[in-house]
């Protein structure tokens, strides 16, 4: 049985626990009980934008409204307790959160466009707002179930405040229909550039101070798509069992797909000669526009690889394989807790010996090599650091910029947590220890 409500401000967890269950919420006993240690007072000040954000992020409709209910009617019947903690139930917003009591000052709005701002006669922040206008015109402050005004594709609509990371699924598959189809244009472009690769009776191998100083080992560039091979397990399974997988899989197919297409431009109006004589690169014509798509599709088949007997010819301008690597590495440690030391390392020995064995095998310039890690990294950063600090999406210029930027990121309101979760309802045990 369910203690008192007349004491609710006095209940410890156990007795929380058993309010929950006479409720119907027995499920949410180890979530909100055991895991977040929730007693009388802070069950007062649980919103329904707390159930629908991180940490608890429940997912069912159904019983966050059904929950809701329950605890505002708890609310409702412990008045006193509520003003005494500071929270009015009166100004209870319509999102589910509370509004602090006493709250007063000069005028605040909260508008977004892409990003949370707050403005104010001498003042404007970025990131979630504190202050916002009611319905009534009277500036309250709130917590994270307030309501704002926001403009999103410059339309003006009401959204939480809460934090939330909607997957958007038709984003994610949008994404890898992109990317795809980058893959497809950039085997298209190696085949033109194979036609067009430089007789190396006339034009020999560059100078290039590592691979004049280094002997080639034949064996080095599969070793390098095997690192590659290595790294894209371990993204695979961070990918599989993180909580916003599709939008980790929306990002790296967006970024994937732009470096990409930037390479196709490079190697297309810059061909270089061969980086070394072991490389048979006679040039040659695939006949008319058929033969052409044929050979394209073997290439995007068999993703560009050696180990799956893909071999191209005057791609160097800059290096694909560089890119994926270092791209997989950025991924594994920006989307995994601090505390992995073993993964990070892991993930940076693998892109740097990768890297190492591109240049052994005498596959690419040193050159190539560089521009292709430069680009990749600063690609990367640029684009989380505008995600994560939402500065720029509201802009004219990051619009024409960035315009896959602004589609994409445009419902993300901040960093993504770094949180995991079971995908599978079976086994169970997979599902209780991961979360």
């Amino acid at each position: 049985m369910a203690p008192s409500e007349a004491s609710v401000n006095s209940w410890n967890c156990k007795q929380v626990a058993g309010w929950l269950r006479t409720e119907g919420f027995g499920e949410y006993v180890q979530l909100l009980c055991t895991q977040h240690r929730l007693d009388g007072t802070s069950l007062l000040a649980l919103t329904e934008a707390d159930l629908r954000g991180p940490p608890l992020s429940l997912t069912v409709l159904g019983d966050i409204k059904r929950l809701a209910l329950a605890v505002r009617r708890l609310q409702r019947q412990n008045q006193a307790r509520l003003e005494a903690l500071g929270l009015d139930p009166a100004d209870e917003l319509p999102g589910g959160g509370l509004v602090v009591s006493g709250a007063r000052g000069p005028e605040w709005s909260c508008t977004n466009g892409a990003e949370w701002r707050c403005h104010r006669a001498d003042r404007s922040c970025n990131g979630v707002s504190e202050f916002c206008l009611r319905d009534s015109g009277r500036p309250v402050r709130g917590l994270e179930g307030l309501l704002c005004h926001a403009h999103s594709n410059g339309r003006s609509r009401q959204q939480h405040m809460a934090g939330r990371l909607d997957p958007e699924l038709w984003k994610t598959v949008l994404s890898s229909v992109y990317v795809m189809f980058v893959f497809g244009f950039t085997s298209f472009i190696m085949v033109i550039v194979h036609e067009r690769v430089p007789d190396m009776r006339t034009y020999p191998p560059l100078p290039d101070i590592f691979l004049d100083s280094v002997p080639r080992i034949p064996w080095a560039f599969a070793m390098a798509e095997a690192c590659g091979l290595i790294l894209c397990y371990i993204f695979s399974l961070i990918l599989l069992l993180h909580k916003h997988r599709s939008i980790l899989f929306r990002r790296l197919c967006s970024l994937m797909g732009t470096v990409f297409l930037l390479r196709c431009f490079t190697m297309f109006v810059t061909s270089l000669s061969v980086p070394g004589q072991h490389l048979k690169c006679a040039s040659k014509m695939y006949g008319d526009t058929w033969g052409k798509m044929q050979r394209a599709l073997a290439i995007w088949s068999g993703f560009g690889m050696t180990l799956t007997g893909v071999h191209t010819c005057g791609d160097y301008m800059f290096s694909g394989h560089t890119v994926v690597l270092t791209m997989l590495n950025f991924f594994v440690t920006e989307y995994t807790p601090r505390s992995w030391n073993l993964i990070h390392t892991i993930s940076w020995v693998l892109n740097l010996f990768g890297i190492f064995f591109i240049l052994a095998a005498h596959e690419h310039y040193s050159i190539d090599v560089f521009i292709a890690f430069y680009i990749t990294t600063r690609l990367f950063l640029y684009y989380h650091t505008l995600a994560n600090t939402r500065a720029y999406q509201q802009s004219r210029r990051a619009r024409i910029w960035f315009p896959m930027f602004s589609f994409f990121e445009c419902n993300v309101n901040g960093p993504v947590p770094n949180q995991y979760n079971w995908p599978f309802d079976r086994p169970a045990f997979m599902k209780s220890l991961i979360g």
